[in-house]
């Protein structure tokens, strides 16, 4: 199993990249996790709209045809880090290669959003692409301690 996370966004602050860092760092080498930066589209007199197309066609350029792709989205399926478990000993029962895609500040492209094999919310709420990465690198690293048993992960 490959695990990757496309985010699009560059040149994240110091804290996001501490925690995105320590969280990686804590994984086993088996669900070791790729992090990769997307270009933002250059804003200007755009819509949002063209915004997320020009990320989306990035975005989707950077993927195998064969690649599991989920997407995060506010109109996703809301996700449980058991569920994440779940899904951990799905992709390594099935080999699959798995891309995660952090959308930019005007969200996902359609056509990105209609590629994903699975839609993950992490709730309703509006969080910002920053703190997304850190709270997806802990849950993936939270995910693989409840597969391990490991104590860090105390939930019910």
């Amino acid at each position: 199993m490959r695990l990757r996370v496309l985010a699009v966004g560059q040149r994240m602050p110091a804290w996001v990249e501490d925690g995105v860092a320590e969280y990686s760092r804590r994984m086993p080498k088996e669900y070791a996790v790729e992090w990769v930066d997307i270009a933002p589209a250059k804003r200007g007199n755009g819509s949002p709209q063209r915004y997320r197309e020009k990320e989306g066609e990035v975005i989707l350029s950077r993927l195998a045809k064969t690649d599991h792709l989920v997407a995060l989205d506010v109109s996703g399926s809301t996700i449980s880090t058991e569920k994440i478990s779940d899904r951990f000993d799905q992709w390594q029962m099935q080999g699959q290669h798995v891309s995660i895609v952090i959308g930019g500040p005007d969200g996902l492209d359609a056509a990105v959003l209609q590629r994903a094999t699975e839609q993950w919310s992490f709730g309703r709420i509006t969080l910002p692409h920053p703190l997304v990465r850190i709270i997806l690198a802990e849950q993936l690293y939270r995910a693989w301690s409840v597969q391990a048993g490991h104590p860090y992960h105390r939930g019910n």
